[in-house]
């Protein structure tokens, strides 16, 4: 007897426990590097000039306080209160919407796939940062065409004003270099080797930043998290000690009221909400499950929302001083200079430190900055992913070394499933994933079912208990009103507006896809979004009883997650054990 006992206890002893975060200012660090991302700096100034500049505010903090805050601390709440991962927590709180969280894996695992592709060409430009002269500073190189504007130099100006067929040296460099870009999607073309080695070296360093879990992702972010802001203040400096930044400030949030009227307006800032606040995809969930019992959830959760919006405005003052600096330098407009995305961090941006003294300098402190900022997002991703797996199926997956080896398994997918993306012809690939699987309809459709289910079928005044039990603290009511109605009314008519407002993918404004790229691009949109509905379906078919049973099973918490069913004592040996 004494022989079994034995054997048990040491097969559940090689089943390495879950973990918590070391101390609260990991999970802070954690959180603050997740949501704070390449969207502050690419996107969000973007978005702030090209849609009314002050005005586009209105919105945003509309956004911010009916769907990103409340979104934010129900994530937050439900992966703490469970001490599980995003797929998990809904197999205690609503079994029926267990589709949700699948649904959010699948997008994680496509933006893994996109996110790490543009550190790696950060990489390849922090590389170049440290030649002699930046090789896109100039058009004396055996990529550069005829048409070349080399901008270092004042007298091309009038060259460049006077001709519409001309293209920046950055452009050319981004484009025929870096790129190396084909005609279509249809001309995939070679490997660029030099990408791939950066993309071997991102993933080997994503790797080793989560290999040992919370354990090792709580100390990374330690660097990751914080350093790219001493890059940001010393970028946001720089810039606004340039001639002709003021008019790049003025011009970044020069209001315009009469924008408020635009749907579109309201749509953009709905869209950068739900991506910057990383809030739908299950993330806030798993790093909240880490936390012990007590921690103060509701205080952090709106402490790191304004530190997410802050630093989105912080960054635009540092990107349109320097816009409008190189504006001035070229004798045109900023609106003809700003832009978004990846034409902001691989042309816009190198094209104005290429015009500054020093420019070495500025260009590393750049791509620095937006490697870190990707670099957390990423590994972080990757430990969500981790994480709401192995609470599935602990006893495979939390064995000894059984974590690395499926940690190196995601990493060899997704980097074989992503080779395409750095051939020629990988920008199209690269741009159809993004804007169908990663982004827009996919986000916000699990968000509506999300509120729905843990607002209405767990119950909203059941979450209020637990955030009072959790943290001593009663939350404003405000968040019940959001969580029942707002937030899910929200959420649904930008759904629906994302749909009817749905503009097929271009690329450069002039090419179009063939068609058979956008019913891949559709397919991959809706491979998340059904398994919401499929999940609940299949649910539903398989159970035992009739259909009603089967609904009002499914609908029912684990009694050993329900507030209302634990005891006294219960509650207060968790407490125990935590402290």
């Amino acid at each position: 007897m004494s022989y079994k006992k034995c054997a048990t206890r040491h097969k559940q002893a090689i089943v390495e426990e879950r973990g918590h975060w070391a101390s609260k200012v990991e999970f802070l660090l954690a959180v603050a590097g997740n949501v704070v991302g390449l969207g502050n700096v690419w996107r969000f100034p973007y978005l702030c000039y090209k849609n009314g500049g002050g005005a586009f505010l209105v919105p945003y903090l509309v956004f911010v306080v009916t769907c990103g805050v409340p979104l934010f601390l129900l994530e937050t709440t439900v992966g703490q209160y469970t001490q599980q991962g995003s797929i998990a927590f809904w197999r205690k709180l609503c079994p029926l919407a267990e589709g949700i969280g699948y649904c959010g894996q699948l997008i994680l695992f496509y933006s893994c796939m996109t996110y790490i592709i543009i550190l790696s060409w950060a990489l390849l430009y922090l590389v170049f940062s440290f030649s002699s002269q930046l090789p896109w500073a100039s058009c004396n190189n055996y990529w550069n065409t005829d048409d070349c504007i080399d901008f270092s130099t004042q007298n091309k100006t009038s060259e460049w004003t006077n001709q519409t067929n001309t293209t920046s040296a950055a452009t050319e460099f981004w484009e025929q270099r870096v790129l190396a870009i084909s005609g279509g999607i249809e001309e995939i073309g070679s490997i660029r080797w030099e990408v791939l080695l950066c993309l071997i070296a991102m993933w080997i360093t994503c790797y080793f930043c989560i290999w040992k879990g919370v354990r090792s992702t709580g100390k990374v972010v330690y660097f990751t998290a914080t350093f790219p802001y001493v890059m940001l203040v010393i970028l946001l400096i720089r810039g606004l000690t340039l001639p002709g930044a003021l008019q790049g400030v003025v011009f970044y949030l020069l209001p315009e009221p009469s924008r408020l009227a635009d749907p579109q307006v309201w749509m953009e800032a709905g869209s950068q909400i739900f991506f910057s606040y990383s809030v739908g995809v299950g993330t806030l969930a798993v790093l909240g499950s880490y936390n012990t019992y007590n921690n103060n959830c509701y205080k952090d959760c709106l402490w790191l929302c304004l530190l997410n919006s802050a630093t989105s405005v912080v960054a635009g003052f540092a990107v349109f001083s320097v816009l409008g600096f190189m504006a001035r330098q070229q004798g045109v407009p900023i609106a003809d200079v700003a832009e978004s995305g990846p034409g902001l961090a691989f042309i816009a941006y190198p094209q104005a430190v290429a015009m500054m003294p020093l420019p070495q300098l500025w260009s590393i402190c750049f791509f620095v900055m937006i490697i870190l900022l990707g670099l957390d997002t990423q590994f972080v991703a990757m430990e969500v992913v981790m994480t709401s797996f192995a609470d599935i199926f602990p006893t495979v997956m939390r064995r000894a070394g059984r974590r690395e080896r499926f940690l190196i398994l995601f990493c060899l997918v997704c980097f074989f499933s992503q080779l395409v993306m750095i051939t020629e012809g990988g920008m199209y690939v690269f741009q159809l994933l993004d804007y169908y699987a990663c982004n827009g309809f996919c986000i916000l459709f699990p968000c509506v079912f999300e509120t729905l289910a843990l607002g209405w079928i767990f119950g909203a005044e059941r979450l209020y208990g637990i955030i009072k039990d959790m943290t001593g603290e009663h939350a404003n009511p405000f968040f019940k009103i959001c969580w029942l109605y707002l937030t899910p009314l929200v959420s649904l008519g930008s759904f629906i507006c994302s749909l009817v407002e749905y503009r097929p993918l271009t690329f450069n404004r002039w090419y179009v896809y063939p068609t058979w790229a956008y019913v891949l691009g559709w397919v991959l949109a809706l491979s998340s979004i059904l398994l919401v509905p499929g999940w609940a379906l299949y649910k539903l078919g398989t159970g035992t009883g009739n259909l009603s049973q089967r609904f009002h099973h499914l609908c029912r918490p684990d009694p050993d997650y329900s507030l209302t069913e634990k005891s006294e004592t219960e509650l207060q040996q968790i407490k125990e054990e935590d402290l």
